[in-house]
């Protein structure tokens, strides 16, 4: 699959942009485990444009990475196009824009997937923003607002006359949240229009190697995108990539392996951030990875590990795991 120029071989496979989740060393270790492309948490338009230094700080980017994508949001033409051109200063190798954002705080501002009740204003961004910038452009959006208006397979032909390179599509309705099952049969619609010809992205309850091989076989897709999937679990990229490759299941390391890669996430979070920030920003990593699920009684040395305040004492409650457990 190619996005302009990049080339990203043959059924790639990339680390979805989240708030909050995707910062540098995370999309770093996504790329480690065989991510084919990254993408930053989204960056707010108005807030870039005003100079907000935590906003600006999205845009660091480092060779390692990539190819990388910076994801910007927002509702009004001009600001979208002057964050824009802020961004290519950074030098990503892709521009995404994001509409496709559910959390009310964004598309109840219009914003994000509040855009799919504006397809006029969604295009006339899109088209300026192609214009404003001399990188490669990109949209990831949904299905469209709720059940009764699912207008991809109308607006990703829309889109791609605006001049965008490629089209990330999540498979659920902005009513839907993140809630329920992910719709993949529009996305292969989209893919399987003859009039389409930029590359169509797949999104949405990606959890498994399975899950993304059948992805690719049944709906054609030209990308898998993962998302939630990857939080507390950047290996599932490697585990994926081994079985599109031979179809075998990749051997399952010792509980110990899982173990030393959470750990390394929380000292790079501190060592990006600091002891108390850094630790606040990884609990979100260790409560969704699946690492721990399935275990006995493991609720109080689960609240206990979400509680600590300092690496010493996290790693305690981590090193007692596999005594304690397994």
């Amino acid at each position: 699959m190619k996005i302009g120029s990049i080339d990203l071989g043959e059924r790639p496979v990339l680390l979805a942009p989240m708030e909050d989740v995707t910062d540098i060393s995370f999309r770093l270790m996504c790329k480690r485990f065989g991510a084919d492309m990254v993408y930053t948490e989204f960056v707010s338009s108005d807030a870039l444009i005003r100079h907000v230094n935590k906003t600006k700080e999205k845009l660091n980017v480092s060779e390692e990475e990539r190819p990388v994508a910076i994801q910007i949001y927002g509702k009004e033409v001009e600001a979208m196009v002057e964050a824009a051109r802020i961004c290519e200063e950074a030098r990503p190798d892709v521009l995404d824009i994001n509409f496709g954002c559910p959390v009310k705080k964004v598309a109840g501002k219009g914003a994000g997937a509040g855009m799919l009740r504006n397809i006029p204003l969604m295009l006339d961004i899109t088209r300026n923003v192609v214009k404003a910038v001399n990188i490669l452009v990109t949209v990831k959006t949904r299905l469209g607002w709720d059940a009764d208006n699912k207008v991809i397979v109308e607006l990703a032909e829309q889109l791609q006359d605006c001049g965008i390179a490629a089209l990330s599509i999540h498979g659920r309705t902005r009513a839907q949240m993140y809630t329920g099952e992910a719709d993949w049969t529009l996305i292969g619609e989209v893919k399987n229009n003859p009039r389409m010809h930029i590359p169509i992205i797949g999104n949405g309850n990606v959890t498994s190697a399975e899950k993304c091989k059948e992805c690719f076989d049944r709906y054609g897709v030209d990308g898998v995108m993962i998302g939630r999937g990857s939080i507390g679990r950047p290996w599932i990229f490697k585990e994926v990539k081994q079985y599109l490759a031979t179809g075998q299941f990749l051997p399952e390391q010792p509980f110990e392996w899982y173990l030393d890669i959470l750990k390394q996430q929380v000292l790079q979070s501190v060592e990006r951030l600091d002891e108390r920030r850094g630790i606040l920003h990884i609990r979100r990593h260790l409560a969704a990875t699946s690492l721990f699920k399935g275990l006995p009684d493991f609720k109080q040395t689960r609240i206990a590990m979400l509680r600590a305040n300092h690496v010493e004492e996290l790693f305690e409650i981590l090193d007692s795991i596999p005594s304690k457990y397994l």
